[in-house]
């Protein structure tokens, strides 16, 4: 075997093809990062001329001159195959040391153990938990926090039909569908010049649901990177002036915001089952209403709901949130993805847990859990690795 540098498009063309591919995983988040002070690196494994195993990392100063190496979504290998894991973490950490770097950080996308729609192990399911323990043998450790989520939420559209799908959603699910489209609910793509609509959405969503929210300069950047690749799109759920149901607000706060489950981020999946909405007074006329807005990737085989917001005030009036799933389920399967990621639930199914609305809502479309291995650092040079934990410990003191 060899380990090789890749050209970023010979790693596309690779991971594209991975069955452990990830959007995290391309050249342009790459190009991402690298706006942020991140230089990138393209590795892989090559047995016989061909390609087993590649890695996208990236990697700045963070701790005394020294780097950070970190691949979010990778690397895309069989966690399994222990020759190949063994050779590529072995070049790895060569590499990072020789080039000043102290740890590195992968958080790949690879299933632990197969689940079903309740968190309940499946039986006779596949089982990956060697992977976990190859990865111990080699010297990483488990993580508690990571960017992206351990367990997620997946329908698999498998060939089905859109009325075939919908006939296997929750009646709930269908209904609240059904009455976003006879209130008249537009749904539609945004425009770059649009963005800013959504992004007011999203921060009065995250200022009232306490969690992060992206810079209008992130969606701007991953719109100008991903979209003429067909790879995102920006949603919007909206009530025309000409549409009869169309209300006037104006007796509750200003500012749009929302309490519904749908609504989520891939730092945060906040939830909360209060729905509640202040009245509403019918108006003859009034501009374009904004009732909720997502982005999703569509990348690879899958569609991916990564962020969202509504507007409270018109929660219970239009379940706009239910019509963009519906209108994105749609596309998954009319253009022949295999699978409609509903992304991150805070943990397995609880219904104790404040969070739980979030899971109730992606259930109510059919699917099942999906629990990933988790993050885990690699310590490369460990005195300063162990020094940067202590003082960091230290600090938060």
């Amino acid at each position: 075997m060899d380990f090789i540098e890749l050209d970023p498009e010979d790693f596309r063309t690779y991971a594209l093809k991975s069955p452990y591919k990830s959007f995290y995983q391309t050249p342009e988040i790459a190009n991402l990062r690298e706006s942020n002070g991140w230089v990138p690196y393209y590795f892989g494994v090559r047995e016989n001329g061909h390609l087993k195993a590649a890695i996208m990392l990236t990697a700045r100063p963070a701790f005394l001159g020294k780097s950070i190496f970190y691949s979010p979504g990778g690397p895309l290998i069989d966690f399994e195959d222990t020759t190949t894991l063994d050779f590529l973490v072995r070049h790895l950490k060569r590499y990072i040391k020789s080039h000043n770097g102290y740890v590195l950080h992968i958080e790949p996308y690879y299933e632990l153990i197969e689940r079903d729609r309740d968190g309940e192990v499946v039986e006779g399911g596949f089982d990956h938990r060697s992977a976990v323990q190859n990865l111990t043998h080699l010297g990483f450790q488990k993580l508690s926090h990571a960017d992206a989520p351990q367990y997620e939420f997946v329908l698999d559209i498998n060939g089905r039909t859109p009325d075939e799908l919908l006939a296997s959603f929750k009646r709930n699910t269908r209904n609240h569908i059904r009455k976003a489209e006879k209130q008249g609910v537009v749904i539609r793509e945004l425009g770059k010049s649009e963005l800013p609509r959504f992004k007011k959405i999203t921060e009065s969503t995250s200022a009232r649901r306490h969690f992060d929210d992206k810079p209008l300069s992130y969606y701007e950047k991953m719109y100008d990177l991903f979209h003429s690749r067909g790879e995102v799109q920006f949603i919007i759920a909206e009530v025309t002036p000409s549409t009869p149901d169309a209300r006037d607000s104006s007796s509750s706060q200003d500012g749009a915001s929302t309490t519904s489950p749908a609504d989520q981020s891939s730092t945060s999946t906040a939830s909360s089952t209060d729905q509640s909405s202040t009245s509403a007074t019918p108006v003859k006329s009034q501009p374009t209403i904004d009732l909720s807005a997502a982005m999703f990737m569509t990348y690879g085989d899958e569609v991916i709901y990564l962020f969202s917001g509504s507007d409270e005030r018109y929660m219970r009036e239009y379940n706009a949130q239910y019509l963009i799933q519906w209108h994105m389920i749609k596309y998954a399967a009319e253009h022949g993805f295999k699978h409609y990621n509903f992304y991150g639930i805070n943990g397995l199914p609880d219904p104790a847990s404040p969070d739980y609305g979030i899971y109730d809502f992606k259930k109510g479309f059919g699917g099942h859990v999906v629990e990933l291995i988790g993050a885990y650092e690699l310590p490369t040079s460990p005195v300063f690795y162990h020094l940067h934990k202590f003082l960091k410990k230290l600090k938060s003191k």
